[in-house]
């Protein structure tokens, strides 16, 4: 199957899993998305994963199950990296403002790159490390593969408003011990089911105190 092909069976089943999303009408974004990054790749170190279809799977629907779980607040996706999962959230939902943050300039410089070519007019991008970012807060924060989950919420509190959420996107099921580190009551964890991908996916949802 082509990465087109997949990404079209991917976005059909998430469209009839959240028919008010408005998964149809982005799969031309996407592959524009796609075909940056690739060709951004060649050079730089954006992804391990050089394969397209792979990458439809790994990438861009593992980014997009995370959407319908947010609300149309401003979020900030920090260690954004290749754009992941920002950019597929940006070009689903125009109307939220979406933050892309990462202390890589080379990661950044394509971000602006796809910002442009895009069209994506809701993204912002910043290029600081996380612990200098402090000029402003959201009430949604989502990050994937940051830092080990104990360390979190002490790495991203000061962007977070009082009784916003941060969002986890975990492969593996988080372990008892990890889950302790959070306040009883101040989180939960969702089963994500990404089309086309075997592995499984979790989702850590944390309110900010």
């Amino acid at each position: 199957m082509t990465a087109h092909a997949r990404l079209r069976d991917g976005l059909g089943f998430l469209s009839a899993q959240y028919p008010a999303q408005g998964f149809p009408g982005i799969e031309a974004q996407l592959l524009d998305y796609l075909e940056l990054l690739n060709r951004w790749n060649e050079k730089f170190n954006l992804t391990a994963i050089k394969n397209r279809e792979e990458q439809v799977s790994k990438h861009l629907l593992d980014s997009l199950v995370v959407a319908p779980h947010l609300s149309l607040s401003p979020v900030i996706d920090v260690g954004s990296g290749a754009g992941l999962p920002g950019i597929p959230i940006a070009i689903l939902c125009p109307n939220k403002a979406v933050y892309l943050l990462d202390s890589n300039s080379k990661k950044t410089r394509f971000l602006v790159e796809v910002k442009a070519r895009l069209k994506l007019d809701n993204v912002s991008i910043v290029n600081a490390r996380v612990e200098d970012f402090t000029t402003q807060t959201f009430d949604e924060l989502i990050c994937r593969a940051f830092c080990p989950l104990p360390e979190l919420i002490k790495k991203v509190r000061h962007l977070v408003r009082e009784n916003g959420q941060v969002f986890a996107m975990l492969g593996q099921k988080p372990s008892s011990d990890d889950l302790a580190s959070f306040p009883a009551n101040s989180w939960a964890l969702n089963v994500l089911q990404v089309p086309l991908l075997e592995d499984t996916r979790h989702l850590l949802t944390i309110k900010a105190h």
